[in-house]
């Protein structure tokens, strides 16, 4: 039997062998096509090149695709466990063809591999075409020799393929494997085709035509192939398997599970199994591509399938969290196919961890609320709205976990109340609403944001302009007037001042009037669209409806600029370094540096910081225009806008691209385009440069990078060049020759401390000898010593050095270095049958205050917080020879 690893590579070597280019997946996070919320079909990584807007060295390729569907119209989640053969994660197999070969090779290609190849039967295999698809009919009769009865016309959309409305298109042809009479269903086309006993296996995609508009379509000039086949499919089918849950891969897996868990893979609780074996699959390669759990967006599908897996560990009786566990047999399982898997698997672990953990907190209180609303139900009736929206709202239960429990109740609910329930509660909060802050100024954004609107930012264009003044906030109330010296916070109907969001620090400056009013704006936020100036009034005074000059710090606003514009271009070239896995996790602009923390498992090596470094300032040297402009989200995204999933968007956003075109991209793709609110410069080059300050560690899976730009890049550079100049000069050479000068230091002052340490075994050795020195205790001859500022690692090799020379008897030495102790017991060999070095120095320790000691019967070491108790420890080290109480060490 051919294990799943052997599969995907026999599959991946038989295209390779057939002249295919073997391309390695692309991420879960689509990138040349962020409409998607997931990578859901092989050729979604190949899509422009389908359409011709991307050119590759190679027109045929073959590829195990990645892929998962849990949310949007491709949404497999809450079937998953319940059938044989839904995933939320899954791998397609798929051999391209872009205007090489086309449907004759095509069928020649798949039949050799699965008849041949694998080995199928062809008794065992029948084929589906579009309806009118003669030449692919006759190509099926010719290749794989398929009576007509067993080549069955669809004249649905089942079997014609479209990217959209319009664009390339054409008909596919299905190959389907039967299971046997045993397995209830019927062929496709067939009343009861819905059966499991023939299963679709393989959909070669013939791409001919190029669909203009709804009515009109045209021959593409270059045909192209486009075939998907799942693996776990396929390797069912050559285990033998019905069930796709059955395959080695998904069993191992299983079985880590139950081992895990304690409880059997099968029988009651194989479903529970089947999903968390599943699901930590999807959120493993989720989060290996920089998906994080979070409240919105891709993050949140991930939550939800990390909280159905983590319920039916909760089913299974785990009481402290297990998903975690399983990384392992998941890595040792896929990890060769998909090296992201090892590079990430710190991550992955500890995401799963921490997402249990706090999942479990709740889940508890979640479940009793839901068993005690079932239990005053009838045994058919629907759960109530409003009791899966408390879930939903108190608890974080997903809907559809929800709905999942429920279906293990045979039981309905309520959607229609669930939506009432969460109307009602929008309306509550914005009745309610009292912001993040001090309530009262918050609930005041809220009310004035309804009476006159949001204002209108003209600082693109501008950093002077006028406004109206619409409302005066002192002491958080609104005001009608404000006087000299008085601190306030002014809107304005229009403003040339940036509000702070999107991480960008608002601007500061000036509000003026020709009478005198003077303000000066020491920050600016922005609160439910309203961009409000805070700041203390210097001269005059302002009333409500008073016009103003706006006046922009202009100077301040180039380097936020500069550092903005410049933290597009570091997020590109992360990317690039890195990996498409990198995506923004926040980032601060201010007037003097930029922080922007990205997801990634390990830190920077010195080399990827100074290619990154390189990377921006070759697009800064550049010089190219920065360009703006507006657009829906959806055509922004479409055109490859990198979107930050989490942001919420308007209907309309504005696009920020830079860094002149890039090769890598193609296309006329620029550099660096991103959905950004934020001031920019005018051309890359009135950046200056960048430079990297320092990378770490924020959180698991997340780093920062601090860099400055432009004149405080500058600075920056012309600070570490003065430290520079001063350590030079106190050592009367040139910079250059700092490097050099240190390394000589300090191998000199390694070769001292040698000298040192040697004179210091000379002297503790020395006088009129050891053994002439020694204190008789008893029969014992007694060496001790009290030494000061000599380091706990020189007090070994001295022990040493007075051993030669005492014939029979102990050595003790004690240093005293700046109030703390260090002690070393030596017993020379003829004694370590009576007495042992370690309980000696456990009581001197004990007498400096410390605790322990380890070591030999004939050397062993301990320390003390107080270095003027020496005499007493070797007193005690006497009294515990005296009496004879030193048991020898065995």
């Amino acid at each position: 039997m051919s294990t799943t690893k052997e599969i995907r590579s026999s599959f991946l070597d038989y295209f390779a062998k057939n002249g295919h280019e073997k391309v390695e997946s692309s991420p879960l996070v689509p990138r040349n096509d962020p409409t998607l919320l997931f990578t859901n079909a092989g050729m979604v990584q190949f899509k422009n090149v389908f359409t011709g807007q991307e050119k590759r060295p190679y027109n045929r390729a073959v590829t195990t695709q990645k892929c998962v569907r849990a949310g949007g119209k491709h949404n497999d989640l809450e079937n998953v466990g319940h059938t044989a053969r839904h995933h939320t994660f899954f791998e397609m197999l798929g051999n391209f063809s872009f205007g090489d070969y086309f449907k004759d090779e095509a069928i020649e290609l798949a039949w050799n591999l699965l008849t041949k190849g694998f080995g199928l039967s062809k008794d065992k295999l029948l084929v589906t075409i579009y309806h009118d698809d003669d030449e692919a009919a006759n190509l099926w009769k010719k290749v794989a020799g398929l009576p007509d009865d067993r080549i069955i016309r669809i004249a649905t959309s089942d079997n014609f393929w479209s990217m959209g409305d319009t664009g390339p298109c054409g008909p596919c042809s299905e190959i389907f494997y039967d299971h046997g009479e045993s397995i209830p269903g019927g062929p496709p086309g067939s009343p009861d085709e819905d059966g499991d006993r023939f299963i679709e296996i393989w959909n070669l995609v013939f791409m001919q035509y190029e669909q203009l508009s709804k009515d009109q379509r045209e021959n593409l000039p270059r045909p192209s192939i486009d075939t998907g086949m799942g693996l776990e499919r396929l390797t069912a089918v050559l285990q033998g398997k019905h069930d796709n849950y059955d395959i080695d891969l998904m069993r191992h897996i299983i079985e880590a599970s139950a081992e895990v868990s304690g409880v059997a893979p099968d029988g009651e609780f194989k479903v529970s199994h089947r999903v968390i074996a599943d699901h930590l699959r999807s959120s493993s390669f989720l989060v290996a591509d920089g998906v994080m759990p979070s409240n919105e967006g891709r993050g949140y599908v991930l939550r939800r399938i990390m909280r159905r897996a983590m319920r039916h560990a909760h089913i299974l009786g785990a009481k402290d969290p297990m998903i975690w566990k399983l990384v392992p047999t998941l890595v040792d399982e896929m990890g060769e196919a998909f090296p992201e898997l090892h590079r990430a698997q710190s991550l992955i672990t500890e995401t799963l961890k921490v997402e249990e953990n706090q999942f479990k907190q709740t889940l508890d209180r979640g479940l009793k609320l839901l068993e005690d609303a079932t239990e005053k139900l009838g045994s058919t009736e629907a759960l109530p709205g409003d009791v899966a929206f408390k879930l939903y709202d108190t608890y974080g239960f997903p809907l559809d976990l929800t709905k999942d429990i429920l279906r293990g109740q045979n039981r309905e609910l309520d959607e229609a109340g669930f939506d009432a329930a969460m109307k009602k509660q929008k309306e509550a909060a914005r009745a309610a609403w009292s912001g993040s802050g001090d309530a009262a100024t918050e609930t005041v954004w809220f009310d004035l944001h309804q009476k006159v609107g949001a204002t209108e930012f003209l600082g693109y264009q501008t950093e002077t302009a006028e406004g109206k003044t619409q409302a005066i906030i002192k002491d958080g109330k609104e005001v009608e007037s404000v006087a000299e010296g008085d601190e306030v916070m002014v809107v304005l109907n229009q403003t040339s001042f940036y509000g702070e969001s999107g991480g960008q620090q608002g601007d500061h400056g000036v509000l003026k009037m020709p009478g005198g009013f003077e303000m000066v704006v020491t920050d600016t936020q922005k609160k439910q669209d309203l961009v409000i100036h805070i700041g203390q009034v210097k001269k005059g005074a302002l009333k409500n409806g008073d016009v103003v000059e706006t006046h922009v710090d202009r100077r301040r606003r180039a380097k936020l600029r500069a550092h903005h514009s410049a933290t597009h271009l570091l997020h590109e070239a992360l990317r690039q370094e890195l990996g498409d896995h990198v995506t923004q996790k926040g980032s601060l602009v201010a007037e003097d540096r930029l922080r922007f923390d990205f997801s990634h498992q390990k830190p920077m090596s010195e080399a990827e910081l100074w290619a990154v470094e390189r990377m921006v300032n070759d697009r800064i040297r550049i010089n190219a225009d920065v360009a703006v402009h507006l657009t829906t989200p959806e055509e922004a995204i479409e055109a490859g806008a990198m979107a930050l999933f989490g942001e919420k968007y308007g209907d309309e956003v504005r696009v920020v691209s830079m860094g002149g075109l890039d090769e890598v991209k193609g296309a006329g793709r620029d550099y660096s385009t991103e959905l950004c609110g934020g001031t920019h410069v005018a051309r890359t080059g009135d950046i200056g440069f960048l430079k990297i300050v320092s990378e770490g560690g924020l959180a698991a899976g997340i780093r920062r990078i601090e860099a400055v730009a432009g004149e405080a890049a500058l600075d920056y550079v012309n600070g570490r060049e003065k430290l520079l100049a001063e350590a030079a000069h106190s050592l009367k050479i040139s910079p250059n020759e700092l490097a050099p000068r240190i390394h000589h230091l300090l191998d000199e002052r390694k070769r001292l401390e040698r000298e040192l340490a040697d004179t210091r075994k000379k002297l503790v050795s020395g006088g009129g000898g050891p053994a002439e020195e020694a204190e008789k205790v008893g029969d014992i001859s007694l060496m001790a010593r009290l030494l000061a500022d000599v380091p706990p690692k020189d007090l070994k090799p001295m022990a040493d050095e007075i051993k030669k020379k005492l014939k029979s008897g102990v050595i003790v030495l004690i240093a005293n270095n700046d109030g703390k102790a260090s002690i070393v017991v030596s017993v020379t060999d003829d004694l370590t049958g009576e007495i042992s070095a370690v309980d000696l120095v456990r009581a001197g320790s004990e007498a400096l205050g410390g605790k322990g000691g380890g070591g030999r019967s004939d050397m062993a070491q301990a320390g003390g917080p107080d270095g003027t108790k020496g005499a007493d420890a070797v007193a005690a080290i006497k009294k515990l020879i005296a009496e004879g109480e030193v048991a020898a060490a065995r």
